[in-house]
């Protein structure tokens, strides 16, 4: 995936985050919740993206 489409990727995330955050009331501690959720999920793609989540996935654990 270009470099340039991640960042399109990453932008778009931000702002609907964003607006999320500033226009639908919710409790603080939900906001909370839902920018740790979204943060990990995209650090999780970009892993992905960039091939570090692949080989990550072929260690396994236990039996």
């Amino acid at each position: 995936m270009p470099l340039i489409h991640v960042l399109i990727v990453l932008i778009v995330v931000g702002v609907i985050l964003g607006l999320i955050n500033r226009f639908i009331p919710m409790a603080g501690s939900i906001k909370s919740i839902l920018n740790g959720v979204v943060v990990i999920a995209v650090v999780l793609w970009l892993l992905s993206v960039f091939g570090v989540l692949g080989q990550l996935s072929t260690i396994r654990g236990g039996k």
